[in-house]
């Protein structure tokens, strides 16, 4: 957009430099038909440099306002599916599941302290000579709901799934499953998207279609808005900070 205002910009230049030269070598009588009808030219080649520019601007505004919206509900994928792995070990790729666990869900409470006992095998090994070592004693003592903890007793988790803002009906695409490390063991992982064409389904192409190919640390990289990977271990979401934390 910038690249068709500086086109236009230089039209218009151009078309003043005929005005000018028509004014100069034009008889007199040609020249008001003639300057009126370019500057009518001039007039309306400045409206589309100001609407190309101004339209950029308003489309800025609105991707933004989009993008902090699903990334609200992206951290709260991200916070319920933590909690499900801390809970069960995996994550899952079931929202109805996901729901459940957090209305049911409970994390154990552990207070954990440190002690000083005797050391059998080092006593023994030592003659007879008190050997003592250091351990870490853990209690549990109670549990706290999911639900509390991350949404404060809101119900706001029943909507995580839902994209805001964005085309009607349109949902968070959500997997689980693990993959490898380099010693063979399973890491679960997960990953939560939506395409950023649905979240700007109604604005102009051509800016979706450039966002969609954004590269930049300032901005939301690819053509969708993500959080984790099916691909490497993190949890981390795909946006800049200054949409909010992504980690």
């Amino acid at each position: 957009m910038i690249k068709l205002a500086l086109i236009i910009l230089g039209a218009i230049l151009l078309t003043i430099l005929i005005v000018w030269l028509i004014d100069k070598f034009i008889p007199t009588k040609a020249k008001p038909f003639i300057t009126i009808a370019l500057w009518a030219l001039i007039a309306y080649l400045g409206f589309l440099t100001f609407n190309s520019v101004y339209g950029e601007i308003k489309f800025n505004q609105l991707k933004e306002k989009r993008y902090r919206a699903a990334i609200e509900r992206l951290v709260d994928i991200r916070d319920s599916q933590l909690a499900h792995r801390t809970v069960t070990g995996k994550f899952t790729k079931s929202y109805d599941t996901l729901i459940k666990f957090i209305e049911n869900g409970k994390f154990t409470l552990i207070d954990r302290r440190d002690s000083t006992v005797i050391d059998v095998e080092a006593t023994k090994r030592y003659g007879g000579v008190t050997t003592t070592k250091e351990i870490v004693i853990t209690d549990t003592i109670g549990f706290e709901p999911v639900k509390n903890r991350l949404f404060k007793g809101t119900d706001r988790y029943k909507q995580m799934m839902n994209v805001p803002l964005g085309k009607e009906g349109t949902k968070f695409t959500m997997n689980a499953g693990e993959i490898e490390d380099e010693k063979g063991n399973k890491i679960p992982v997960f990953e939560a998207f939506v395409k950023k064409s649905d979240i700007l389904f109604d604005q102009d192409k051509n800016l979706v279609l450039k966002e969609s190919q954004v590269i930049s640390v300032e901005g939301v990289n690819g053509d969708a808005l993500r959080v984790g990977s099916m691909d490497e271990v993190k949890t981390i979401g795909n946006w800049p900070k200054t949409y909010g934390s992504n980690e």
